[in-house]
């Protein structure tokens, strides 16, 4: 099928025109399975680690194995003829090399020659274990070829030099059927990636398959064999599984193909999902226009090909690939006809049954998941099972990586006060009074952040709106929302902290004035004070108390009324901050990197990636200090193998972050920046003398904390 005059081939040795195999034979069995049903496993992407196909068959108590391509088939010398681009594709999609070599690897400063010679057979398949029998296949498995295969080993399989138990590689001339459960499954194989402008090239393949530098592709004549392997082994009391590499949702010839073969079932791969899909077209066309679409779509990608080398192919093949040539011709040109169209007999045509009656499966990779088909008693059942995506990192989304919509029309959150069902009104609001609207740009509520503290309030309107906030741009209206929240939660710390040691003072004189050996009503019950108070200000006692103070509560003497909150024990520190994501990465860097050089540091581990944010200290400002979080925790161990490696020329230093980090870093222990030192001990300390776990005297210093006024 080769000539000087055909356009510039792949191929880079000489290729025999003829079929070498003896015509109109096909190479057809049966297997019969002895049991009343049985499950058949099918898989995509093995991609050469051929260990786990005995695993995986146990694992679904399946008794056979289709396979729909990328199977590895390499040995020793297909290195050589693998292209750099091909070998750094396999490189980075290998099950065989660990993450942190491949990391290594696929560096940008790595050239190609550095992969080419640290790469082995062994890291990209086990098909020479297999074929040397170090591997045993324990099941029958079935599979056509797929994108990235070397052609130069289907070869040694077609021309009878390599035999493997239980391995059947399907092809256009070799079929298989499969007599189990009551159903006679026939399987029809087409293997290799659909390229329309390769279809008419061999490039190293002998006859009908084509292939070179490690990648494999479909051609006109397979796809004639195919059909006309098909036609001669039809029997209408099988039920027809084709068997596909490229997706015949995806190409219109592909479900040509299907059409043509009269194929009750397709099952394919290619699409590299997360989740197998299963449909017919009925399902997923808004009509039967939409089929003879996707059909006509792939007819004219073909013709344009055809129409450039028609004059060549004429030129070169015999009269065996005419024939076949002819029938591949027939698949591009089976169009289903328009329903309730005349037709020649003047009878109006019906929709085709393979319109609804043609199921299809789309597989993920075998790392993601698989389809098992239960044949019994006649019915083919199917399972689905995979991996699917990882949606934890929704549950640390903070309003501010949630852009708002410019210029909508909509409402904006609820106001504070309306109970909207998620949690009940906060106190001190009717349900008949109007409240300030909330600024979209505003964080969450506390009743949707879980957060126990007191309901923020938005800045006062401008004088003379009389009802609405000032309109200013996100950064200003956030700015100044932050500025007024921490001023707010700033005088009522210092007012509940002044009201808790003068309630305390007055609670312990009393005590030891009157020596009584109960509570009086209304205060805090005596704790043994013989053993030693805790020496960290981090560990919250555990008082007993009889009930959380209220905005009604007792008064002490002087008339102060005790403060109102919901906690028993120590006062937990406001904060506006959701929980921190557990799979972040945090990283210090010598030399300043921004987001795109951080995520392409990460290399292949960027795509598990989520969000990167730069603190807004004086490192974070300076981009030498970030946080990279990521989806999962397997993404994120794959992210921390980057620890030490170069980025901007210097080390970066990555581990996973904790609060602590975020603390240390800022150059305080908590609380709010710039009060001199006091944070998250003097919280602690604070709630020792409210539990009465001091005598009487000053909260212990604890943590940083600075000397209280009344020492």
């Amino acid at each position: 099928m080769q000539s000087l005059s055909r356009p510039a081939s792949t191929s880079t040795r000489q290729a025999t025109s003829p079929n070498p195999r003896p015509q109109y034979q096909v190479n057809t069995q049966t297997k019969v399975f002895d049991t009343p049903n049985g499950r058949i496993l099918c898989i995509a992407d093995i991609r050469g680690r051929l260990s786990a196909l005995n695993d995986l068959a146990r694992e679904a108590n399946a008794v056979a194995v289709i396979h729909t391509g990328d199977f590895g088939f390499f040995e020793a010398s297909s290195l050589d003829r693998i292209n750099d681009r091909t070998l750094r594709h396999l490189t980075m999609y290998s099950p065989l090399i660990p993450t942190a070599q491949r990391n290594h690897l696929l560096a940008p400063e790595n050239p190609p020659s550095a992969i080419r010679s640290t790469v082995t057979i062994s890291l990209l398949s086990e098909f020479p274990l297999l074929l040397s029998g170090q591997i045993k296949l324990q099941v029958p498995v079935y599979t056509v070829w797929g994108a990235c295969e070397d052609v130069i080993v289907l070869e040694k399989f077609r021309a009878g030099q390599y035999d493997i138990e239980n391995l059947h590689v399907l092809d256009e001339a070799t079929t298989r059927c499969l007599d189990i459960g009551g159903v006679k499954l026939r399987l029809l194989g087409l293997g290799g990636a659909l390229v329309p402008h390769k279809m008419f090239d061999n490039g190293d393949g002998n006859a009908t398959i084509a292939g070179g530098q490690g990648t494999m592709w479909t051609t006109a004549l397979q796809i004639g064999e195919l059909v006309d392997t098909a036609q001669r082994v039809f029997d209408p009391t099988e039920t027809r599984l084709l068997v596909t590499h490229a997706s015949p949702g995806r190409e219109g010839i592909m479900s040509q193909l299907a059409l043509v073969l009269k194929a009750d079932l397709t099952v394919s791969a290619g699409l590299h999902f997360r989740y197998a899909s299963s449909y017919n077209e009925f399902s997923v066309q808004a009509d039967f226009e939409g089929l003879r679409h996707k059909i006509v779509v792939g007819k004219e990608a073909f013709d344009k090909v055809w129409e450039s080398v028609k004059s060549q192919v004429d030129a070169v093949i015999d009269d065996h690939q005419r024939v076949l040539l002819d029938k591949a011709l027939s698949v591009v040109e089976r169009i289903p006809p328009p329903p309730n169209q005349p037709g020649p007999a003047g009878q109006p045509h019906g929709e085709d049954p393979a319109w609804k009656n043609c199921w299809n499966w789309n597989l993920c990779d075998a790392a993601y998941g698989c389809l098992i088909l239960d044949i019994k008693d006649g019915r083919v059942s199917a399972e689905l099972k995979s991996q699917g995506f990882n949606y934890a990192y929704r549950r640390t989304i903070t309003p501010s990586t949630v852009g708002a919509t410019p210029n909508s029309a909509t409402s904006t959150l609820p106001p504070q006060g309306v109970n909207t069902g998620a949690a009940a009104t906060p106190k001190g609001t009717g349900t008949g009074s109007a409240a300030t609207p909330v600024a979209a740009e505003k964080p969450l509520p506390p009743h949707l952040t879980g957060s126990k503290s007191k309901p923020s309030t938005p800045p006062p309107p401008s004088a003379g709106s009389g009802r609405e906030t000032p309109k200013l741009n996100g950064a200003q209206n956030q700015a100044a929302m932050d500025k007024a929240e921490k001023e707010r939660a700033k005088r009522e710390r210092k007012k509940e902290r002044k009201q808790q040691e003068r309630a305390e003072r007055e609670a312990a004189a009393a005590a030891t004035k009157d020596g009584a050996t109960s509570p009086a009503p209304g205060t805090r019950p005596e704790v043994d004070l013989s053993s030693p108070p805790p020496k960290s200000g981090k560990a919250t006692p555990e008082v007993s108390t009889t009930a959380a103070a209220s905005s009604n509560g007792p008064r002490t003497d002087d008339g102060v009324t005790s403060p109102a909150t919901e906690s028993t024990g120590a006062r937990t520190p406001t904060s506006k901050r959701p929980p921190r994501n557990p799979w972040t990465i945090f990283m210090r860097m010598t030399n300043p990197a921004n987001e795109q050089e951080v995520r392409d540091f990460f290399g292949d581990a960027k795509e598990g990636i989520t969000r990167i944010n730069y603190p807004a200290n004086f490192a974070g400002r300076n981009q030498k200090m970030c946080y990279v979080e990521f989806g999962d925790e397997e993404a994120m161990k794959a992210g921390l193998i980057k620890n030490g490696e170069k980025l901007n020329d210097a080390p970066a230093e990555l581990k996973q972050a904790t609060d602590k980090e975020s603390r240390g870093e800022n150059g305080h222990r908590g609380g709010f920046p710039g009060r001199g030192g006091r944070g998250r001990g003097g919280f602690a300390a604070r709630g020792f003398a409210s539990a009465g776990l001091t005598r009487g005297g000053a909260p212990p210093r604890a943590n940083g904390d600075a000397p209280s006024s009344e020492t």
